[in-house]
């Protein structure tokens, strides 16, 4: 499991958040001064550091829901610890709780020292969708502290988050060289090998990370989602049962499981683990979780009515207690199941929903900003299902603008993704293709789009080679990939690949 994984299904396009790991050493002012070359930590209480430090040690393992005290207890002690509100902040299972304890660090900031006020406005930064500025910071943090593992390691995440696999494996590397023993760095390195598909690199990453702490339950976790992403389904499945067999309570397993049973054709057994992880759910964010594993679950066996109702009680919990981020995203995936129901009316009414919660909202005006770009790409998705070529560029050069305007690398993918499905739309091909290349290769669907673009081209040969991608995607449980999954694989046995 990667950290924060409760942001994939609730937060979509709208936010653009990154983890955090915390430094090592502490002072007692704003003045704190580093000790081995790693960011201060500044609270006026040794008790409330020793929770601090107890909650990071428990999080770096991936066990938010037992961080959650240890952080809160610091809090209590030291109500001024901004390190501390950020931690809590990362290890919150809503998006309601991550924006009120991020707010409160920012608040912070200007009372601690330079490296955790840079920590912490890297974060606000990532959250408010503005990489460039965010690089800004993790930049001179790493120039203020090369040799702390987790200034490596949060650099690392960045270029993650972007998709420049290479510079993440590098920093990620840096980290394990500069404390060997550091086990979140193994972890996520061996993500970003399996993005390459380097599965054999990413295997021995797994594999250390497991040596690392073998009493915990992640390091399987992490390693069954590799075996799942190989269509190792009943391997994949064996690491999560041990993973679960260490911790009853790690849900992101039973999660892992479902996605399993589901590519085996499993449904009802895959239904039932998730109805397991939504019983034995600790927090809103794990439940909401398993309500979405079934709306995919639903969407993949063509019953986007049912995976509606399952939205509906994912949406339900986020408004119960008036979780603003997570209801706007629930809705834009309301949206784009009732898009691919061909409810064009309908969705768009969701996506009007979702823009009108952010902007009365108490978030930043860069999200609603964002929102309102979101707005844009969707009302040309809306105008390309609807034929109308017109519409659809107008939006898309309009987002296109706010993209560049933004320099956000995701916004700047859909603009490519908006421009090479109009070009589709007018049989420009050639445009298509080099259009949607540049698109999120993450999307199952650009990759089905690649596939269409490059059979209407008449090179078979690269449509069946990015259909066999998609047929071997093999994601944790999304949307996006329960939209397109069974139509490719019918398309695939039609041409017996």
């Amino acid at each position: 499991m990667r950290s924060n994984r409760w942001l994939s299904p609730i937060v979509g396009a709208l936010f653009l958040m990154s983890a955090v790991t915390w430094g090592f050493c502490s002072g007692s002012a704003a003045s704190a001064v580093s000790e081995n070359g790693k960011i201060p930590i500044t609270t006026s209480s040794e008790e409330a550091k020793k929770e601090f430090l107890l909650g990071r040690d428990v999080f770096e393992k991936l066990l938010a829901q037992e961080s959650l005290n240890h952080f809160d207890k610091a809090i209590a002690l030291d109500p001024n610890f901004a390190s501390a509100e950020l931690a809590r902040a990362n290890s919150a299972p809503t998006a309601k709780d991550f924006f009120e304890h991020l707010k409160k660090a920012v608040s912070l900031a200007d009372k601690v020292s330079e490296g955790e006020k840079l920590l912490i406005l890297a974060n606000q930064a990532g959250a408010n969708g503005r990489p460039a500025e965010q690089k800004q910071y993790l930049d001179k943090l790493v120039a203020a502290y090369p040799e702390d593992e987790r200034v490596q390691f949060n650099l690392g995440g960045y270029y993650f988050g972007l998709q420049d696999y290479d510079n993440a494996v590098a920093h990620y590397k840096k980290a394990t060289e500069i404390s060997p023993n550091y086990s979140p760095a193994y972890n996520l390195l061996g993500y970003a090998y399996r993005q390459q598909e380097d599965y054999s690199s990413a295997e021995d990453a797994f594999k250390k990370y497991v040596e690392l702490i073998p009493g915990d339950p992640n390091p399987y976790d992490s390693y069954a989602e590799l075996l799942l992403k190989m269509g190792r389904f009943d391997e994949s499945i064996a690491q999560y049962r041990k993973a679960l067999s260490i911790d009853p309570h790690f849900n992101a397993s039973h999660f892992g499981i479902s996605a399993d049973l589901m590519y085996q054709g499993k449904a009802d057994a895959a239904a039932g683990e998730l109805q397991t992880m939504a019983d034995q759910a600790r927090n809103d964010g794990e439940r909401r979780t398993a309500y979405f594993g079934m709306a995919v679950l639903s969407a993949d066996a063509g019953n986007l009515e049912k995976a509606l109702q399952a939205m509906d009680k994912q949406y339900a919990i986020a408004e119960k207690k008036n979780d603003s981020a997570a209801m706007a995203a629930d809705l834009q995936a309301k949206g784009n199941i009732l898009s691919e129901m061909q409810r064009y009316d309908a969705a768009a009414q969701q996506y009007d929903r979702s823009l009108q919660i952010v902007q009365a909202s108490g978030l930043s005006q860069q999200i609603k900003d964002n929102a309102k770009l979101q707005r844009l790409f969707n009302a040309a998705t809306l105008a390309l299902a609807r034929k109308d070529t017109a519409a659809a560029k107008k939006n898309a050069e309009e987002f296109r603008q706010g993209a560049e305007a933004q320099q956000n690398p995701a916004q700047l993918r859909q603009a490519h993704e908006l421009e090479g499905r109009i070009a589709f739309a007018e049989k420009d091909y050639d445009k298509a293709t080099a259009e949607l290349d540049q698109a999120n290769q993450q999307d199952p669907r650009n990759l089905y789009r690649l596939s269409q673009a490059y059979q209407a081209k008449g090179d078979s040969a690269k449509a069946q080679e990015y259909a066999k991608k998609i047929a071997d995607f093999n994601s944790l449980p999304q949307l996006n990939y329960a939209f397109i999954r069974s139509k490719v694989q019918k398309e695939l046995s039609a041409k017996k690949l």
